[in-house]
Formats: C-alpha cells, sequence, structure tokens
C-alpha cells in the first residue's frame, strides 16, 4: 500500500508498504481522508524519534471488525491503551504506560491506504457529518479537553493565544460556554473566522496584563506562552495545548508569587466532539484550506509547513465530502 513514512526526520512516500494485519481486538480501516496537524511537523523536526507512518486525524471505513462496524465510517481514539497497567485501571487510558499512539509512538498511522486501531477506539461516524469534517474529530476532542481539565462558565475570563489550527477550534468550544471569551493571534484573516462568530479577537497589544482568569496557549512558541503568563490574574490558571519541538525558557518564581496553576491538556473526548460537528455547533470548513491525494504527500506537507496555512488534508480514497 501507500503511505507516507517518516526515517531519520526525512519524509517519503513509499508504495512497498504490507497492507497491516489486524491483531485479536483490533479492526482494520481503509483510510479516507486524514489532516495534517501541527503535531506531525513537529515529528520531522526531531519533537519524538518517531520511525514509521505518520498521520493521526483520520476518518475511514472499517473493512475488517465487528459486524456493527464493517462498511462504516469511523474516527478513532489514538492511544492504543494496555488495558492493565496503573492508569489504565484508574479509567486514564491515555496515560497508559504501555501505549502505542497512532502515528506517533509505536503504531503507524492514518497517512496510508490502510491503518489498524483497537476497536475500542472507533467511534462510528453520523451520516449527517460530512468526511472532511470529520477529519476534525480528534482536534476537536482535543480542544474539548480543555473543559474537562478547567471549570468554565459566565464568570470566567479566558484569554486564547494563537489563531492556528488548534486555536480556532479550541476558541469555538470555549465560546460555547458564555465565559468573556479574547483570541489573540497574528492574522487578520484567521482571526476573522472567529469574529464572524461572534467572537471578540485582536492582536496582543489588547491584552490586559493581570485580567483573565484563564489562558490557553496554542501557538507553541516562547512568546505565546509570555503572553498567555502576563495576562494572568494571581491565582489564575495557564493551560499549554501545544507541543513544543525545543525548550520553553520561564519565569518560574512569577509563577510561584502569583500561584499559577500550570496544567498540559492533549488528547479529549471523542462522543462530544462527534456531536458538535453533528449539531454544527463548530464551523471547521472555513480551516480547509487544500486537498491532495496520496500521491501528492510531500507537496501536502510543503504546503502545511506554509507560515499562515491552516489545515491540509490528505486523501487516500472515496467517501461522502
Amino acid at each position: 500500500m501507500k503511505g507516507l513514512w517518516l526515517e531519520n526526520n526525512h519524509l517519503q512516500l513509499r508504495t512497498d508498504i504490507p497492507i497491516p494485519e489486524p491483531p485479536e481486538g483490533e479492526a482494520l480501516v481503509k483510510v479516507l481522508a486524514a489532516g495534517i496537524c501541527n503535531t506531525d511537523l513537529e515529528l520531522i523536526r526531531g519533537y519524538y524519534p518517531y520511525t514509521g507512518i505518520l498521520g493521526h486525524e483520520f476518518v475511514g471505513l472499517v473493512e475488517q471488525g465487528p459486524d456493527n462496524l464493517v462498511n462504516r465510517r469511523v474516527v478513532g481514539e489514538i492511544n492504543a491503551a494496555c488495558g492493565e497497567c496503573r492508569f489504565c485501571r484508574s479509567g486514564q487510558p491515555t496515560h497508559c504506560e504501555n501505549r502505542s499512539v497512532l502515528g506517533i509512538v509505536n503504531r503507524n498511522g492514518a497517512f496510508a491506504e490502510y491503518l489498524c486501531l483497537p476497536i475500542k477506539n472507533l467511534y462510528p461516524v453520523p451520516d449527517r457529518v460530512p468526511t472532511e469534517v470529520a477529519t476534525f474529530t480528534e482536534p476537536l476532542a482535543a480542544a474539548l479537553e480543555i473543559q474537562e481539565q478547567v471549570t468554565l462558565g459566565t464568570d470566567r475570563r479566558v484569554l486564547v493565544v494563537g489563531d492556528g489550527k488548534l486555536g480556532q477550534l479550541v476558541a469555538q468550544t470555549i465560546a460555547l460556554t458564555g465565559c468573556e471569551l479574547l483570541v489573540v493571534g497574528r492574522h487578520s484573516k484567521k482571526l476573522a473566522n472567529l469574529e464572524a462568530r461572534g467572537i471578540k479577537t485582536g492582536f496582543k497589544d489588547i491584552v490586559q496584563n493581570g485580567y483573565f482568569d484563564i489562558s490557553v496557549e496554542c501557538t507553541g512558541n516562547s512568546a505565546g506562552f509570555e503572553i498567555a503568563r502576563r495576562a494572568l490574574r494571581p491565582r489564575g490558571t495557564l493551560v499549554l495545548k501545544s507541543t513544543y519541538a525545543g525548550k520553553l525558557s520561564l519565569d518560574a518564581s512569577s509563577l510561584v508569587v502569583d500561584e499559577i496553576t500550570l496544567i498540559g491538556s492533549r488528547c479529549g473526548p471523542f462522543s462530544p466532539a462527534l456531536e458538535l460537528l453533528a449539531q454544527q455547533k463548530v464551523d471547521v470548513k472555513p480551516l480547509i484550506e487544500a486537498h491532495y491525494p496520496i500521491e501528492e504527500g510531500i507537496a501536502a506537507f510543503e504546503k502545511a509547513q506554509t507560515k499562515g496555512v491552516l489545515k491540509v488534508l490528505l486523501e487516500m480514497g472515496s467517501g461522502n465530502k
């Protein structure tokens, strides 16, 4: 089968990859479409020493699996847990000590014609959700994880720093809570997507120091972290939503003096994400910049690495658009 293979920080299109054989408890999924995300780009830059097929944001058709899923479109949670370690036993499978992670850790990913995932990781896609929209399920779930970790409501002042792919989804989901929300970024066109949904936006110079209860950092760079940090009141909460390829410098003393709560946030709940997409409470279509067939995967990555580009989708087969 065809697939985008990463090895020694070099990405190549291969046509000689064997179609995987699903082990017991797993399904074989024919990939329809998959989205390139910042984590994929960071892996190429050396964020984690991964060798294999990249990709973890996908929609596919189950070819081998339980009867209730065969020939159905599915999305999938990316962490394949062991079910036996202390984290699995305590209901925290995303932190499984023995996990593999789709396209990231010890498991081939979605930028190929087929993939395997545990059956328990798969979620049917509602018929009314187009395939290209459903590719956003995984990052949308990650955005919703913030609300699993932090209490949001009309009495909260929240700042989102970053107007990229993740920042857009985080902002749209947080806006649904009715909080006082401000999103800051660097690109007028991207901010306009949020303004069209009634979300207040601006550039960094309008951020009032010490005003916000919660800041969500979605840039993955030190400048974004500094904006998010200085915006917080004492005993505020800083949520880190991005992966950092390099090391982050910070003023640890200020975190202690102001008693700032620092929260790392990544994978989140799939069912609520699919429901938001089905109800069209989140609009992802303006975030799609381009579609590429898998055969043009290298060009797709070049496009995705271009400054200012939002979501680039790879297409492996036919399905509902």
